[in-house]
């Protein structure tokens, strides 16, 4: 079984020097006009809209089995092949096509730091020629429970003090004094720690110290001994905190695929303000 050569935030020096390991499958999800500008060599183009399912007002939601079949054609998924994503918002859409696959049993995952921003900061080689990469082959995907937390999930485990909900949206969504559902708020007992701080925008969006992270957790109750429930309205900035969580060694994580979208959309969910 092929091993990942890579940590799961890798930065882009060291990316540079795998670029010739044929373990690697490295996917773009940027906008189409900036894959086509310049991107990582090798890297394959995906639309954020193939990573997520969707059934309006629900959003981002875990794809359908078809769905993800049609994922692993795109990249020429197998089970012995490391995914490398980026993004050029700072690892949020390509977080959340990682924590997808890592939620369906796929084990070899890794992002790049800072994404496609500091990418060329670093003076890394670039392409503007477009990669395919098509596989017949049936990829047994798997739906991994623990890395997923549904509705009932966590309507179940509210009263329990060993996991902890963490909101990642603005602090004006979680006060409530801005909504995209038909509510506002959030779950109860959760806390807030707004995506864009994990990024350090004075270096090239690439994520903050791990110490800074650390401390900006400890601030906030979310210690490594609970489990971890992230969202935000979409489970598509918290997917960035899954994956940040995971690399700090935070061992119980779940996604709430839908997130706000879902439980701000419905009647009967408890809401905090």
């Amino acid at each position: 079984m092929t091993s990942n050569p890579l940590p799961l935030i890798v930065d882009p020096q060291q990316l540079a020097e795998f670029l010739d390991d044929d373990r690697l499958i490295i996917v773009d999800l940027c906008k189409t006009e900036q894959y086509l500008q310049a991107h990582v060599p090798g890297a394959i183009h995906m639309d954020y809209r193939q990573v997520i399912a969707a059934k309006p007002p629900v959003m981002g939601l875990l794809p359908e089995p078809p769905q993800m079949q049609e994922i692993a054609t795109k990249i020429g998924l197998t089970e012995d092949k490391v995914v490398v994503a980026y993004d050029e918002e700072g690892g949020g859409k390509a977080a959340r096509l990682l924590w997808t696959l890592d939620a369906m049993g796929h084990q070899h995952v890794s992002l790049l730091n800072g994404g496609i921003i500091a990418w060329v900061a670093e003076k890394c080689p670039l392409e503007s020629t477009p990669n395919v990469a098509n596989s017949q082959i049936d990829y047994p995907f798997k739906e991994q429970p623990a890395a997923i937390a549904r509705r009932n999930y966590i309507l179940e485990n509210l009263q329990n003090d060993s996991v902890a909900l963490l909101d990642t949206r603005s602090p004006y969504e979680f006060k409530g004094e801005k909504k995209f559902s038909e509510r506002a708020g959030r779950i109860p007992g959760a806390v807030n720690m707004d995506w864009i701080l994990l990024m350090d925008r004075e270096n090239h969006f690439k994520l903050q110290p791990r110490e800074k992270i650390e401390a900006m957790l400890a601030e906030r109750g979310i210690q490594p001994d609970k489990e971890i429930i992230v969202y935000c309205q979409t489970h598509h900035r918290s997917a960035l905190t899954y994956m940040v969580l995971k690399s700090l060694g935070y061992d119980k994580v779940r996604g709430y695929p839908g997130s706000w979208s879902e439980w701000g959309n419905l009647t009967d969910t408890p809401v905090e303000l």
